[in-house]
């Protein structure tokens, strides 16, 4: 099967990095943490009803690219009246390139041929907006060849890492020779106790493997859904005070209702939507939080093991928008080598602002044996 793949040109991922901030404030201090540096220690109620939120969030800790310091250094950050638009985007766009770039050296380093073989580079964040942009700062930094063929991808929220990869996946597969390096970055000036900062990076590519690559998922199908009628459910938004951001409270409903549906679409021409075989996939899931993920298991009857690895990632990172799904693929990657999911097939699921649902099937790869015996 995995041979079957490399003949008809299925992309497939080669290589992941992730990096975060260093700076990094435990869920249990947040509140306190947050109060203070916003001057809100007076608000005693909120910071109550801030800490029962945080408890409830599943996140443990959280990374930051926000300190005290930086905060000190810019009222207008604190200051509703003041406008702080232009200064939020400056130390974004910086950060994000920074940041990028760190996870793509793991990724490069990892997949074991120079920077300038990379053909491709695609671009996701939601932190920031400019051109030029963070990806010319990140082809830079890398040391990327002139040629290099850039893709930015901004504000598509949650669903930002889903669709950068099914981006990554066309592009292999019709390009031929390509090697995509897909770059999720978030430094979101939203410090809210579900939230965190974090890159992920990933190498993308199709056809015989160059020597010395070792395929982690082939990337069979993937699609794009919009619910209908739910433009206004998710939605993020530029304005003079910085970035907002929306999710209604009856996202998790409108997963539980539709998730079987768009699944069955996505895997019936595979022969992988039989019956209640959900159980039989492994599932690398975008953590939106607690009771999204509660909604895919409901709505699916997944064991609770199913979403271990997106708990854990949201519990160790929090929701980290388009870089969080790059996370969760390359723990499930870590998990397959300890032997805790030998599931073959497997589903990637994010969603973003729309209500917009990425989807892709995944078939992991087999033994280093088995994939390095591709490589011509």
């Amino acid at each position: 099967m995995v041979a079957t793949f490399l003949e008809n040109q299925t992309a497939a991922m080669l290589a992941k990095g992730t990096a975060n901030p260093g700076n990094i404030v435990p869920q249990d201090e947040y509140p306190d943490w947050y109060f203070r540096v916003t001057r809100s220690d007076h608000l005693t109620e909120l910071k109550a009803k801030l800490k029962r939120i945080g408890e409830k969030s599943g996140v443990k800790k959280h990374h930051f690219l926000h300190s005290e310091e930086m905060i000190d250094s810019h009222p207008e950050f604190l200051d509703g009246s003041l406008p702080s638009l232009g200064a939020r985007l400056d130390i974004a766009e910086e950060a994000v390139a920074k940041l990028g770039a760190a996870a793509a050296e793991k990724a490069i380093a990892e997949w074991g041929r120079p920077a300038t073989d990379i053909t491709h580079l695609i671009l996701a964040t939601t932190s920031c907006t400019s051109t030029p942009g963070p990806d010319l700062r990140v082809a830079a930094l890398l040391g990327l060849g002139p040629t290099v063929r850039r893709t930015l991808l901004y504000f598509h929220g949650c669903s930002a890492g889903c669709g950068a990869l099914r981006l990554a996946k066309d592009i292999a597969e019709n390009s031929h020779g390509a090697r995509v390096l897909v770059v999720c970055a978030e430094v979101m000036a939203m410090i809210k106790s579900l939230f965190g900062d974090g890159a992920g990076a990933v190498i993308v590519g199709a056809g015989p493997t160059i020597p010395g690559e070792r395929p982690i998922f082939h990337m069979v199908s993937a699609s794009q859904a919009t619910l209908p009628g739910t433009e206004d459910a998710v939605w993020i938004k530029l304005s003079e005070n910085g970035q907002r951001y929306y999710v209604s409270t009856g996202v998790p409903a409108l997963v539980r209702d539709s998730t079987k549906g768009f699944l069955v679409n996505a895997l019936e021409p595979l022969g992988l939507a039989r019956g209640d075989a959900w159980n039989d996939l492994f599932w690398a899931v975008h953590p939106g939080g607690p009771a999204v993920l509660e909604s895919y298991r409901s709505a699916l009857g997944l064991q609770p093991e199913k979403l271990a690895v997106s708990r854990h990632v949201l519990s160790e990172y929090g929701n980290m928008l388009g870089a969080t799904i790059i996370f969760v693929l390359d723990e499930l990657r870590r998990r397959r080598h300890g032997g805790d999911e030998d599931s073959e097939w497997g589903v990637m699921l994010g969603l973003g602002p729309g209500l917009t649902v990425e989807t892709m099937v995944l078939h992991a790869a087999g033994n280093q044996e088995e994939e390095t015996s591709s490589s011509p």
